[in-house]
C-alpha cells in the first residue's frame, strides 16, 4: 500500500463510523436494546444532535477522501466542524454524564428520583 492511499482508507473508515452513528440516530427507539439498570435517571440523548454529529463525521471523511486535490476540502472541514460542535452542544448533558460521572452514575443521591418506582417502595419498607 502506498502512502498516498492512507487518507483514502482513513476516509472510508471514518465515513463508515459516521454512517453507523447516523443509523443509530434514525433507527426507531423500540429497536434499541435498552433495559435500565441504573438507580438514577440517565440524561436524555438528543437524536437530532446525534444526527448532526454523524453528518459532521461524514464531512470530515469527505475532507480525507478529497485530499489536497479537491476543490471543497476546506469547506468540508469547516462544515464538519460546525456540525460536530452543534451536535455536541445539543447533547452536552449526555456527554457530560458519559465522560465525568463514571462511578457515581450507578448510585443515586437522596434527593434524586429513582428510575424504578418498585425500588422506591422496597427502600421505604426497609427503613420502617
Amino acid at each position: 500500500m502506498k502512502l498516498e492511499q492512507l487518507p483514502l482508507v482513513l476516509g472510508v473508515l471514518i465515513a463508515l463510523i459516521g454512517l453507523l452513528v447516523g443509523y443509530d440516530a434514525i433507527k426507531p427507539m423500540h429497536v434499541r436494546p435498552f433495559r435500565e439498570r441504573r438507580r438514577r435517571i440517565r440524561a436524555k440523548l438528543d437524536r437530532t444532535g446525534e444526527l448532526l454529529i454523524a453528518l459532521g463525521i461524514i464531512g470530515m471523511a469527505v475532507a480525507f477522501l478529497n485530499r489536497d486535490t479537491g476543490r471543497f476540502g476546506t469547506l468540508a472541514v469547516i462544515v464538519g466542524a460546525v456540525l460536530l460542535l452543534a451536535g455536541g452542544l445539543m447533547n452536552r448533558t449526555y456527554l457530560k454524564e458519559m465522560l465525568l460521572f463514571r462511578g457515581a452514575a450507578r448510585r443515586a443521591d437522596a434527593d434524586e428520583k429513582i428510575a424504578n418506582p418498585n425500588e422506591a417502595a422496597r427502600k421505604s419498607d426497609r427503613i420502617r
